[in-house]
């Protein structure tokens, strides 16, 4: 006999959450969404979920409760001021895909197992492309039993691998936000740098291509650099929310110098002064700025 699928309930429906819903329906499971503009989880019912107006009610008979929430501040608002703690069945999994601090998802995972709810904190890598094509890199953090027992869930969204204990999800994650933060503004400097210097951009990348600077930035980002598409992918707010994240980790555990986040976290301070909330490959926008080129 084949087990029944757990009853998901899915809070935050945006950018990110709406796409991973919507392939968790695709894949068979009983979808109730709720989203603060109720809109944006309508859009879901045609699909087959059910709407709450509220969290709370959304997570009532729910197995796995997934949030895809802005920040950690809205994410301990909806946890515990909205009610949803409260109303959570004992023995169902939280699984916060928000990208938060690690230090707040020890917090909501010790403050979920006294009413014996196990929290999983598992960010994601891949954007809003991943989540449409359910490709999305999944770091969890938590009880290794847990996981298994969620995992079908999230391999409906991607690829999910459990990294260790409660926060280690959102470390993989800060990980991920330096090491793309990082490419991106070298990638931008590094086509500047070419263009000035009399080089055809877009041929500079065509002979990038295959050799020991290839990667998904150069691929995708890197095109968007040449275009001038700036039209949000992923949000350059959301990638300076998760580099002062960082610092701020890398403070906690007493590492005094991380010069590749401080800078690229200083570069998008830049950008989203100077630019406004442009896709982060506009960082080479930001670049330009600095030296007086014009675009």
């Amino acid at each position: 006999m084949t087990e029944a699928k757990p009853a998901v309930a899915f809070l935050g429906i945006g950018l990110m959450g709406g796409p991973q819903a919507r392939n968790l329906l695709k894949a068979g499971f009983a979808v109730t969404a709720w989203n603060r503009s109720i809109a944006k989880a309508e859009t879901l019912i045609p699909l087959g979920a059910r709407v709450s107006a509220s969290a709370a009610d959304a997570v009532r008979e729910a197995d796995i409760v997934v949030l895809m929430l802005e920040n950690g501040l809205v994410v301990a608002d909806v946890l515990f001021r909205q009610g949803v703690a409260q109303a959570l069945k004992p023995e169902s999994i939280v699984v916060d895909m928000s990208s938060i601090k690690p230090a707040e998802a020890k917090e909501h995972a010790f403050k979920l197992a006294e009413r014996g709810v196990t929290h999983l904190d598992a960010p994601v890598s891949g954007g809003t492309i991943g989540a449409e094509q359910g490709t999305l890199a999944i770091m969890a953090g938590g009880d290794a039993g847990a996981f298994a027992k969620a995992e079908p869930v999230l391999r409906a969204m991607g690829r999910p691998v459990h990294v260790g204990p409660a926060g280690a999800g959102q470390f993989a994650k800060l990980a991920n936000q330096v090491i793309v933060g990082v490419t991106i503004g070298a990638v931008a400097e590094a086509l500047m740098l070419a263009q000035q210097g009399g080089a055809d951009p877009g041929k500079v990348r065509e002979a990038l291509r295959g050799g020991f600077a290839e990667s998904r930035i150069l691929d995708l980002h890197a095109q968007r650099m040449i275009d001038r598409d700036f039209v949000t992918k992923g949000r350059s707010v959301t990638h300076l929310k998760d580099l002062d994240n960082a610092l701020d980790a890398a403070r906690h555990l007493e590492i005094p110098t991380v010069p590749f986040t401080a800078l690229t976290a200083d570069l998008f301070r830049g950008l989203l002064a100077n630019a406004g909330d442009l896709d982060h490959s506009g960082l080479i926008v930001e670049l330009e700025r600095r030296n007086g080129i014009a675009a």
